[in-house]
């Protein structure tokens, strides 16, 4: 993580697991939570929760109103647009994201989904450059760093082993998170749950160090 942190600093942790105390992935929030506070007591730490709150889907009126100055919009644009707003300000407002996410499919779930799309918004994280089509977008989130808490079923999901062609999670979170500014981006994984046991037990122990360890020496 590149971007200097001190004490005080403003935390999002964003959980999307459909499970509450069976999943993996927000336990790995939670020791990133109780780690952080540790080393930093006097941070403030927001959550938001999008796995047990389903968050709605964008609608066409919520379409017209994004693409409009607020002084053009209905109240109906307005009002379609209002978590839209909580959710992008609470970004704005945070020093590191954190999104812990099981992986569904290969992919994120549903949930996560519908809160990237209500996020990734013109003009309010990221901009158009009509001078580059290859990358015509312009991130403003800056001065953010994101940590992926990511877990997985299978096993071997690596550059270059045999399950990275099927992994559209990793890949596409990094890309939203870039596209919206983000560059910093540090992924943790815990893989294995559907394999042998024993080893997942060894596997989930291991991660969790490395949630702690990252805050300790990464960050410190």
């Amino acid at each position: 993580m590149n971007v200097k942190k001190e004490i005080g600093n403003k935390v999002l942790i964003v959980n999307s697991s459909a499970r509450t105390t069976r999943s993996q992935s927000r336990k790995l929030a939670e020791t990133f939570q109780e780690q952080w506070q540790i080393s930093y007591p006097d941070a403030v730490i927001a959550c938001r929760e999008i796995g047990l709150q389903p968050v709605p889907h964008i609608t066409e009126t919520w379409i017209s109103a994004a693409f409009k100055p607020l002084e053009d919009r209905t109240l109906e644009e307005v009002d379609a647009l209002k978590l839209s707003d909580d959710y992008i300000a609470e970004l704005k407002e945070a020093d590191i994201i954190v999104i812990a996410t099981p992986m569904y499919n290969w992919s994120i779930p549903s949930s996560l989904k519908a809160y990237i799309d209500q996020v990734v918004r013109v003009d309010q994280t990221w901009r158009y450059n009509s001078e580059n089509r290859q990358d015509p977008y312009i991130g403003l989130l800056v001065n953010k760093a994101v940590v992926l808490l990511l877990t997985r079923g299978s096993q071997g999901y690596e550059i270059g082993n045999y399950n990275e062609p099927i992994d559209f999670q990793t890949k596409y979170l990094k890309r939203v998170f870039n596209v919206m500014g983000i560059t910093d981006i540090t992924v943790i994984t815990l893989d294995g749950e559907a394999n042998d046991k024993e080893q997942y037990r060894a596997n989930i122990a291991t991660t969790h160090e490395q949630v702690s360890a990252f805050i300790t020496t990464t960050i410190s």
